[in-house]
């Protein structure tokens, strides 16, 4: 098996959620331009913080109430002065900025990819 490849049991323990943004702020301290978020995953994950380099195509006041992928089984980051605690998925564009993996219909909160 090359470094490229991953099998299922891999795949099966990146932990990836679907959550709501609950709260959202310019996070002007960031070394590349971004926003930090609270995410909502419900039941026992409860509410997570994320910084995510969404500035491009997104505002703090867009992203309140939006359901979003994350994973949330990676640790904690420092990032400034802001500790991420879940990865925000996104995909880059064709000039490479950030576009959120999202449901294309609402799910429960919490719900696991699989």
């Amino acid at each position: 098996m090359d470094s490229a490849t991953i099998d299922h049991a891999d795949f099966e323990r990146v932990d990836i959620r679907v959550g709501i943004v609950v709260d959202a702020k310019p996070f002007p301290e960031a070394r590349k331009p971004a926003i930090k978020l609270w995410i909502d995953f419900g039941g026992t994950i409860g509410v997570r913080r994320s910084s995510a380099q969404l500035t491009a195509h997104y505002t703090p006041d867009r992203l309140l109430g939006r359901q979003v992928c994350a994973v949330v089984n990676f640790p904690p980051r420092q990032i400034g002065p802001f500790i991420s605690e879940v990865l925000t998925l996104g995909m880059p564009d064709d000039n490479g900025a950030v576009v959120l993996v999202r449901p294309d219909f609402d799910v429960p909160v919490g719900g696991k990819l699989f």
